[in-house]
This record gives structure tokens, sequence and C-alpha cells, in this order.
């Protein structure tokens, strides 16, 4: 029986598909193709945690947006400091504000 995927997985997935006594057919993204990629990755997995509300899935939307990091050639500590900044500019999430609109 062939499973359809077409999509980025971890880097070990192939091995555990291989222990499971399966082949996987896989290929290594590079370029446009892997950033491509990585973006669905992340709309994925932040679907899967909308849906399941499981901390887990936020560990994997943390692990595709570090590698995005990296595919931008940007250090944690940069992307750390970017975040501490536009916190500095304009807060974090903690209030819950909603803006509803902007009178004129």
């Amino acid at each position: 029986m062939t499973r359809e995927y077409d999509k980025l997985v971890r880097d070990g997935i192939p091995a555990i598909i291989e222990d499971d006594g399966e082949t996987p057919v896989v290929h290594t993204a590079s370029g446009d193709e892997y950033e491509r990629r990585l973006g669905e990755k992340l709309t994925e997995e932040v679907a899967e945690y909308r849906e399941s509300g499981d901390v887990e899935e936020l560990a994997d939307v943390l692990e595709v947006v570090h590698a995005l990091r990296e595919q931008h050639g940007v250090s944690g500590e940069e992307l750390q400091e970017i975040r501490e900044q536009k916190a500095d500019e304009r807060g974090r999430f903690d209030d819950g504000v909603v803006l509803e609109r902007v009178l004129e």
C-alpha cells in the first residue's frame, strides 16, 4: 500500500519508517523549495496546535521557526534581540488586548 505525503518532515522520519519495515521515498529540498516547504510546514504545525492546543505542537512550531531563522542567516540571539526590540516598541501579548476598530 502506498501513502502519499509530499511534505517536509523531520530528518529522522525516514529512518523511523525503515525501522517499521517500510521504504520511504524522499528527496532533499534546498533553496527556494526548502524555504517554501518550511513555510508550508509552519502553517501545518500552527494548524495542528490550534486544533489540539497541545504544548508539544508548540515545540514543533518552534522547531520550524528555528529552521526558518537559520535559512535567513539569523542567529538565535539576533532573533531574540528583534523580538525584544518589538516588545519594547509595541508591547507583548500579555494583556489580551483586542483592537476592535479605530474611529476617525
